[in-house]
């Protein structure tokens, strides 16, 4: 018991000495300062170059990939959203740069809205989830709520299936030893 919470604590100092510093990452060798995001560059089911368009050459007949929009076969929509996890200690949520589907009805008001930087939506739209996010259960084709989030902030992504294990993240939080197992699983490292 005693050692599960050495451990415990252990990760709760590296967490705040992350967060309130520069740190240099055991993995990459770079300093980095207080603790970032991740994302997903596209869709998992991207299969081509990892090159962005600008969003202003949106192409909905072929493929197409800027940092905010997806189109594969001109059938199927994507957008960038974020999914966020609230952690025990930081101030503000862990966020998982993320895909998800859309209907073209849902990206033509997403589209509306994301010029106007202001929604006007009833009910948030359901989409797929497009992408696995390490350390939690399989991600891949998830059933989400995706939140247009207003002033050109990329909208938040939220997993449908309660019991799915990011799901509750989402809606309890993590430790501070689970946040270091991700960065870790995406090869950041802080030193002991």
């Amino acid at each position: 018991m005693f050692g599960k919470d050495r451990k415990r604590r252990s990760a709760e100092d590296r967490l705040h000495a992350m967060a309130n510093d520069e740190w240099m990452c055991a993995k990459c060798g770079e300093m980095h300062r207080g603790v970032f995001d991740f994302a997903a560059f596209a869709p998992d089911i991207w299969q081509h170059a990892e090159v962005y368009a600008p969003n202003a050459d949106l192409d909905l007949s072929g493929d197409f990939l800027s940092e905010d929009f997806c189109v594969i076969g001109g059938k199927y929509f994507f957008v960038r959203g974020v999914a966020e996890v609230p952690v025990e200690g930081l101030a503000v949520p862990f966020g998982f740069g993320s895909w998800s589907t859309l209907s073209r009805e849902n990206l033509d008001a997403y589209l509306d809205g994301f010029d106007k930087g202001r929604y006007e939506v009833e009910r948030p739209w359901t989409g797929w989830f497009s992408n696995r996010i390490s350390t939690f259960p399989d991600t891949l084709n998830q059933p989400c709520i995706v939140i247009p989030q207003n002033d050109r902030q990329r909208p938040h992504l939220l997993l449908s299936d309660e019991n799915h294990e990011l799901a509750r993240a989402q809606r309890s939080g993590i430790d501070a030893l689970w946040l270091l197992e991700i960065f870790e699983a995406y090869g950041h490292v802080p030193d002991a």
